[in-house]
């Protein structure tokens, strides 16, 4: 879906006349080893980038811990953690962020900086701020809310910096929602992908989760608006109705915060495995007999949705705007309403029980995920980054030829 036309604007970098050989920085202030979906949208969009002959680097911060086996990555101040839309976000921090960023891209001069969740302090605002004249600006927004108080106290202020951007892109149409009603523009949705080559279902799962229990596997952080806690109160209800032992896998953080979680009775087995490494997390998605994801609100897209679909696994959802955009009830998911254990609980027996069920989401899911390959993805991105203009992505254009069939038949 796209809003207005962009305007046309003239470079004086000759790699964008050519369309190969550019230049390219990514600035996000969530990054490895900090888990989230910007995180994997940004390293498996400059992987792809990279491996067709552009010269890609990564602009983030210094989370601590292993940092340094990432390719082409520069780091700059200490990230921290505040509080933002029910969820805990990164803010760099550091002195002299503005000259440190000048002086990168003096060395490296681009043709591009690409700017993701673009108006958040600080490190994006300061790229738009310092970008080279000659620097065509991207800017992708993630964020999905149906009001933002941060944009509503500094939008003054904002719209400065919004005006730097040259090609606005957004993951999803909740995203557009929210970054239109504060800053009205032109939007291209370029949506998250994923790598199907890492998400594959013949993966081997973790061996000691390989029994007689059915696995119900959760991918993600502790943040409230995940929904956890509606999990665990399903899993609650779902083993009064089946006789099937039942294996709650949470994997992502472990924190205190689990201490808040409801008790799960002494039939169900719970298992939080912390971060896991990248090569082992595609493992866990195959390890679940189903994956669920209660998310409650503000999710713009839902990638972990993708990788479940991708890795074979059947999936129970939720009714929230960011995730009907993947979710078809019954075709590649069943959909519950948010913070409702009692459905949610419902959908989790059912898949107990029916092994055609879990079958039939498995095959459409599958073949829904190949639309979403991050080459696909990519394919429209490198086209913006050259053009500046709109270009359908793979999903949309199999929808508008589904809308075709259906207008001629």
């Amino acid at each position: 879906m796209y809003c207005g036309s962009t305007a046309p604007v003239v470079y004086l970098s000759k790699a964008l006349e050519r369309g190969k050989d550019m230049r390219i920085v990514i600035v996000t202030q969530s990054y490895y080893p900090r888990p989230g979906g910007v995180t994997e949208h940004v390293h498996h969009s400059a992987t792809e980038l990279r491996r067709r002959g552009h010269r890609v680097t990564v602009l983030t911060s210094n989370f601590g811990g292993e940092e340094s086996s990432f390719e082409d990555v520069i780091r700059v101040g200490r990230n921290i953690l505040v509080p933002v839309n029910s969820a805990w976000g990164n803010m760099t921090t550091g002195v002299n962020l503005s000259l440190q960023l000048r002086r990168i891209f003096d060395s490296i001069r681009p043709d591009v900086i690409h700017a993701h969740c673009p108006l958040a302090p600080t490190l994006p605002l300061l790229s738009l701020k310092d970008a080279p004249e000659s620097a065509r600006v991207i800017g992708t927004f993630h964020m999905a809310a149906q009001s933002n108080l941060g944009y509503a106290i500094f939008r003054p202020v904002l719209e400065h910096f919004a005006k730097r951007i040259d090609t606005r892109i957004a993951v999803s149409q909740t995203a557009v929602d929210l970054a239109n009603a504060y800053f009205p523009g032109d939007y291209t949705i370029v949506p998250n992908g994923v790598d199907c080559s890492r998400f594959r279902p013949d993966l081997k799962p973790i061996p000691e989760f390989v029994d007689d229990a059915f696995n119900v596997v959760f991918v993600g952080r502790l943040d409230r608006r995940k929904g956890l806690k509606y999990l665990c109160r399903a899993m609650n209800i779902a083993c009064k109705k089946t006789r099937r032992r039942l294996r709650l896998i949470v994997v992502g953080e472990d924190s205190l915060r689990r201490h808040m979680l409801p008790r799960l009775s002494s039939r169900i087995e719970l298992v939080f495995t912390g971060v896991v490494d990248y090569d082992t997390l595609p493992r866990y998605y195959v390890t679940g007999d189903v994956f669920c994801s209660p998310a409650t609100e503000r999710e713009s897209f839902g990638i972990v949705l993708l990788e479940a679909m991708a890795s074979g696994t059947p999936l129970v959802g939720t009714s929230i705007p960011g995730y009907l955009t993947l979710l078809k009830h019954r075709e590649n998911a069943l959909v519950v309403p948010p913070r409702n254990p009692v459905a949610l609980a419902s959908s989790i027996v059912e898949l107990v029980e029916d092994d055609s069920l879990r079958w039939r989401l498995r095959q459409n899911a599958l073949k829904f995920a190949g639309n979403y390959r991050w080459d696909r993805i990519v394919d429209t991105l490198e086209q913006i980054y050259q053009s500046g203009h709109r270009i359908l992505t793979a999903p949309e254009r199999t929808a508008n030829e589904r809308s075709s069939t259906v207008a001629t038949s």
